[in-house]
């Protein structure tokens, strides 16, 4: 699979899940978790590239997908990925809530989704 393939994977399920989540579709939700896991794990594999092409949704139409790259992203491209983690935070919902959580963890030293 190449990058370009395995980004939109990755945005697609991202997507995918949180529809399923507002649904109240656990089941389809953890599926789509996976698929954007395998994904974002592969990406990660090939190093910078792969955080690059990632990199390439942190301007995505959709909050969620730019959220859960730029968690990815906070060590490889950390002022891009914290400034989509803090536009994001400073709405309601649950996607700036899982923004606030992924800057409070970069914060605190905890965040570990991308170590070197």
């Amino acid at each position: 699979m190449n990058l370009k393939a395995l980004v939109e994977r990755f945005a697609v399920n991202v997507a995918e899940q949180t529809d399923a989540i507002w649904r109240g579709d656990a089941k389809t939700g953890n599926k789509h978790a996976k698929r954007y896991l395998d994904a974002v794990d592969k990406l990660l594999a090939l190093g910078n590239a792969g955080r690059d092409a990632l990199a390439s949704l942190l301007t995505h139409p959709r909050m969620d997908v730019r959220v859960k790259a730029a968690a990815y992203l906070l060590r490889y491209r950390t002022a891009e990925a914290k400034a989509v983690l803090e536009d994001a935070a400073s709405s309601e919902g649950l996607i700036p809530f899982i923004a606030s959580e992924v800057l409070k963890n970069w914060e605190k030293g905890t965040w570990t989704l991308d170590p070197e």
